[in-house]
């Protein structure tokens, strides 16, 4: 079986808000219609930019940038709904502008911490402050023309974070420098270096150094043609890995950022017959092609912390694997997963236990032990997280079709039309 998932949501929402800080005319095929997309793109447009109705069809749009001191104030609250890309990176922007606007989301937004990206934008010059509740939205960003020079070491590998800062320095004029522990997501780098930003990346002795040097004052516009979501695609491939597609299927024309497949290692660890062919560069310099996965008999592995960034959004899927796995399966050095739309350890721990899984609950992770063959029953409480959902369905289409979750349609932040694709490639058996 053959299919394409939508495109990538971390990729789409960088190339809208990149778009919009070029001078010219973008073009932008493949663009992600989910509600994370959809929330960015509205902020956009409150802060001034015409950014045109994205189409469900992936069909192309095309963006007139504002250049880089385009940004104007919003009329009310900037709402990003779900999305914590589309919050810290506008952030990130409005940061280097002459312009106040107030951040705000949805409940599971607002629990988010907010302090890894508000402590350097004020390092770099910014008044960014919380309006409630300390290093939470809602906040206020009160940007400044002219940032100051920053040298930034992360604790953490976020990807958010460090595209917060180098929007920031683009937009303000100044360097800016990110080290990290490790190697986070790299497309804002790809994507600024693509329309003319002086950015570089290398490893360094106290981890990975990314540096923007100080802006001409413009970038480019984009053409890009986004690639199928690797993140949304991991949910299919776990499918097959399992054996509940019926045999081997491959997704076509999926994105294979080396900072985002981590998941594929794990995968052939496990036991799946996993292949990529017809790999190839688009626009943005991202790798692109099709993943073709076979079950297999499934065996326990360990996930150390140094994999974690490479496959943060997949960890719950690890996990929920593991149930079927014959062994252990070990998760350390996550405990970012704490932070994301919802406590991801705490609540795929709850999830699993409920139906009869054995999992002991790290600090930074969780041990599950596996057992192949069994059904699996019971009810899930997804906490509003679209990963989370889309685990247990997968888990549920594999092992008996007996997995109630209350909230299946959170699942359309990311990937709309999941369940449609799941009964496809699953069978429907309910």
């Amino acid at each position: 079986m053959r299919i394409r998932v939508p495109g990538d949501k971390s990729i789409s929402q960088r190339a809208l808000i990149v778009a919009a800080l070029a001078e010219g005319r973008s073009r932008i095929a493949g663009l992600l219609h989910g509600g994370d997309t959809e929330s960015t793109a509205r902020a956009l447009r409150a802060l001034g930019v015409p950014v045109p109705t994205i189409p469900g069809d992936g069909s192309e749009v095309v963006l007139e940038g504002v250049g880089l001191d385009g940004l104007r104030p919003p009329n009310g609250r900037l709402d990003l709904g779900n999305s914590g890309t589309g919050a810290r990176l506008l952030m990130g922007a409005v940061s280097g502008i002459e312009v106040e606007a107030r951040f705000d989301g949805d409940t599971s937004l607002r629990g988010r911490p907010m302090g890894r990206v508000i402590r350097p934008l004020r390092a770099l010059g910014a008044r960014v402050d919380a309006v409630e509740t300390p290093d939470r939205l809602p906040i206020v960003v009160r940007g400044r023309a002219g940032l100051s020079p920053l040298e930034w070491e992360s604790p953490i590998a976020s990807a958010q974070v460090k595209s917060a800062i180098l929007l920031a320095g683009l937009t303000g004029r100044t360097r800016v420098a990110v080290i990290e522990p490790w190697v986070s997501r790299d497309h804002t780098e790809r994507m600024l270096r693509v329309v003319g930003a002086p950015v570089s990346s290398r490893k360094t002795e106290s981890g990975w150094r990314v540096e923007l040097q100080e802006s001409q004052g413009r970038i480019d516009p984009l053409d890009l043609s986004v690639p199928g979501d690797f993140s949304s695609a991991a949910f299919v491939l776990a499918l097959s890995a399992l054996g509940a597609a019926g045999g081997e299927v491959t997704v076509e024309r999926v994105g294979l950022n080396p900072t985002r497949t981590g998941f594929l290692d794990v995968l052939r660890r496990m036991g799946a017959d996993v292949r990529v062919d017809d790999r190839t560069l688009d626009d943005t310099s991202e790798p692109v092609g099709d993943v073709v996965v076979r079950p297999g008999v499934l065996k326990g592995t360990e996930v150390v912390a140094a994999e974690v960034p490479g496959l943060i959004d997949e960890l719950p899927l690890v996990a929920v694997l593991g149930a079927c796995a014959d062994g252990e399966v070990r998760i350390s050095g996550a405990s970012e997963l704490r932070a994301k739309e919802s406590d991801r350890i705490a609540t795929v721990t709850k999830g699993l236990t409920g139906l009869g899984v054995a999992v002991e609950e790290l600090e930074d992770g969780l041990v599950v032990q596996g057992v192949p063959g069994r059904t699996l029953r019971g009810f899930v409480e997804v906490h509003h997280d679209h990963r989370i959902a889309m685990a247990f369905s997968v888990l549920g289409a594999a092992t008996g079709r007996a997995i109630r979750i209350d909230d299946r349609a959170v699942s359309d932040v990311s990937f709309p039309g999941f369940h449609e694709l799941l009964t496809r490639v699953a069978g429907d058996r309910d």
